[in-house]
């Protein structure tokens, strides 16, 4: 999800997502950018929307346990987050179009097929040779490599694939050109041929019929894009690796319970493939954020197209595998996150995207942000006033639903295995050490909270580094 290599800042500043989306409004104050639209009634910043938002959990929290109809408004919500979960549990998710044939591939749409490199010398080589080999009519699709100011061999690497695959175009990006990965995309939009764009981190290991399984779920003219499941390359490395496993288990199952209820799809950067026509209309990748996939989820979706889901086959991307680096790649999803609420908060509410989309938007605002923050004023409120939490049961039912949906997810990435009583219970013991793995999430939220609200104008992050280490073959 989100950017695999390092822009050295990303600066607090807004842009209005409606019209061009990419307008940029700036007025220099305490060395602050401001954001001078009534985009926010007035106030300004992402800074300052997160402040407020922050002020208001605490208040509203602490608020359930000196009203005495708190514990009536928990339940409320309990029960809605219960239904919601219900829905979930009977939906059917679409079963996914015929891949193409030999005969369909004269009248294939062109493809481009995107990366953008920052110091990938280990792994980029491996992805580059995958690309240029797929099954698919090579007069049908381009890749392009996007060297984005690489201090190490990426660049020498990339010259040389280009004399052995004549689909493939290299761009050097100078120093100072900026914008990160979104940056990088953009660059070449305009030069690109394909109709319909994928994108992936250089760390991806893909199948040779890919395209001939995602090209087909843009025959609706409404789909604008399509996110492919990511599977962790090395999962049986340590316990982060293992537990990155069953997160993207769980996320599979999320997103297609979600489209299957009229919810919304969401993109996650590696494997994700967005029709031309959709990306332009609602202005390319944006430069202004950290999670440049969330982001474009958010303005697909108020620009009324659909984000469809692809189970199988899975593209491979190597998992972090220390606490520290999760803790550095989760903050910056985290953040990217929250920052797509704080953008477009009011053209979520005022959009044709339709009422299942805004519930769905609003349902996982709650669970994934709002919730976690709520955990540490709950829990003092708790400790002073000598009571259970008053947010436990709606956590209760949250945890519940959410070990379900990482065992079901897990069940339904071994489509080619027989599944015995033993399997399933080493799935059980798979999905518990997953649950106890995803507890990260009740530090990592709170805390990028507060931060969003107190920190610097610049914020520095660390780039995620790819080893190159497994075996990513494309065999899955």
């Amino acid at each position: 999800m989100a950017d695999k290599y390092c822009s050295e800042t990303e600066s607090d500043q807004e842009f209005d997502p409606i019209g061009s989306f990419l307008s940029e409004w700036s007025d220099p104050e305490d060395e602050e950018e401001e954001f001078r639209s009534d985009f926010f009634q007035g106030l300004s910043g992402r800074r300052r929307k997160a402040a407020l938002l922050l002020m208001s959990i605490w208040v509203f929290t602490i608020a359930l346990h000196l009203l005495s109809w708190g514990y009536l408004v928990v339940i409320t919500l309990t029960g809605l987050v219960g239904m919601k979960a219900l829905s979930f549990l009977v939906a059917k998710p679409e079963l996914p179009p015929q891949s193409l044939d030999d005969s369909n591939l004269a009248d294939a749409p062109p493809v481009s097929l995107v990366v953008a490199a920052k110091n990938e010398e280990a792994v980029i080589a491996n992805l580059i040779a995958m690309l240029c080999e797929l099954d698919y009519p090579t007069d049908k699709y381009e890749v392009w490599a996007i060297d984005d100011h690489s201090s190490d061999r990426t660049p020498e690497i990339l010259d040389k694939l280009a004399l052995e695959y004549p689909q493939l175009k290299v761009v050097h990006r100078p120093a100072n050109a900026g914008g990160g990965k979104s940056g990088a995309l953009n660059q070449v939009m305009s030069e690109i041929k394909g109709e319909i764009v994928g994108v992936f981190d250089a760390d991806a290991a893909i199948p040779k019929d890919l395209l001939r399984k995602v090209v087909p779920m843009f025959a609706e003219a409404e789909v604008g894009a399509v996110q492919v499941r990511k599977a962790i390359a090395n999962s049986g490395e340590n316990f982060w690796t293992k537990g990155q496993t069953a997160e993207m288990a769980l996320d599979s199952y999320m997103q297609q319970k979600r489209i299957a209820v009229g919810g919304i799809g969401e993109l996650r950067g590696n494997g994700q493939f967005v029709r031309c026509s959709a990306l332009n209309s609602c202005g390319g990748w944006n430069e202004q954020t950290i999670t440049d996939d969330l982001d474009l989820t958010i303005r697909l979706h108020l620009d009324n197209w659909k984000i469809d889901f692809l189970l199988t086959p899975p593209v491979q991307e190597e998992g972090v595998t220390t606490a520290k680096a999760l803790w550095h790649q989760r903050n910056r999803w985290a953040e990217g996150g929250y920052q797509r609420y704080l953008d477009y908060w009011r053209y979520i509410f005022n959009s044709p995207m339709g009422f299942r989309k805004r519930i769905d938007l609003l349902a996982f605002l709650l669970l994934q942000y709002l919730l976690p923050t709520a955990t540490i004023p709950d829990l003092v409120m708790g400790i002073t006033r000598h009571r259970l939490p008053m947010l436990a049961p709606l956590s209760g039912v949250f945890l519940s639903f959410a070990f379900w949906a990482m065992f079901q997810g897990l069940v339904r990435t071994r489509t080619e295995e027989k599944l015995t009583f033993l399997s399933l219970l080493n799935l059980v013991g798979q999905t518990i050490r997953g649950m106890i793995y995803m507890l990260h999430w009740q530090i990592i939220m709170p805390s990028i909270t507060a931060r969003m609200s107190v920190r610097p104008k610049k914020l520095k992050w660390v780039k995620t580094v790819h080893e190159g280490a497994v075996d990513c073959s494309a065999q899955i």
